[in-house]
Formats: C-alpha cells, sequence, structure tokens
C-alpha cells in the first residue's frame, strides 16, 4: 500500500484556505510543544495504535513528523484501520518540519 505525499506548501495552503484539513503530528510532546503547524493534534508514534479508534478522524488527514519518513509508516497504521473508512484520505507530509518554513504554533500561544 503506497502512502500518498503532500508538500508543506500544500498543507499551508489548504489550512490558509480553512479546508478542513486534520494534522496529526507523530513526535513527542516535548518536540510538539516547542512549536508545531496551527492546529496540530498530537499523537505520538508509539501511541498512536491504542488511541486510532478514540480519534475523530476527518476526510482529510496529513501526518507530520521531524523528515517526512516515520509519518509515512503512521499513515499507513491508520489507513489500515477499517474505522477509518475508504473516503478518507491519509497523506504524509513530505519532508516533515524539516521542510515546513512557515511559522509555528506554541503551546504558550
Amino acid at each position: 500500500m503506497t502512502v500518498e505525499e503532500i508538500t508543506p506548501e500544500e498543507v499551508k495552503r489548504k489550512l490558509d484556505a480553512d479546508e478542513r484539513v486534520q494534522i496529526i503530528d507523530i513526535r513527542s510532546p516535548v518536540e510538539f510543544a516547542q512549536g508545531h503547524i496551527p492546529g496540530a493534534e498530537n499523537v505520538p508514534m508509539h501511541e498512536l495504535p491504542r488511541r486510532v479508534d478514540e480519534i475523530d478522524w476527518a476526510d482529510d488527514v496529513v501526518v507530520a513528523c521531524p523528515i517526512g519518513q516515520s509519518s509515512i509508516q503512521a499513515a499507513r497504521l491508520i489507513e489500515s484501520y477499517e474505522s477509518i473508512g475508504e473516503s478518507a484520505s491519509v497523506r504524509s507530509m513530505s519532508g516533515g518540519y524539516q521542510a515546513w518554513s512557515y511559522d509555528l504554533e506554541t503551546d504558550d500561544e
């Protein structure tokens, strides 16, 4: 199963256009608190398998990680759950946070 990738520029465009896109950040809570994509939800990779069923998944899901590698595995894991449904699009953000050149939100804001 091939995971589609989406560029950081495309993610930013969707956010700016107020499109309903769900950003799942699989980094550690510490990394997340230091700065994340606005509106992102922190679901650390090691918690993902047990939390998949409790998350209210949107139709457009983007998984973000430090460099765009573990997010591919996470997107594959999310897609493998039947509860997500066929209609959902689950993509990995290519390049991860390393490629994200836009403003980040911190937990202090």
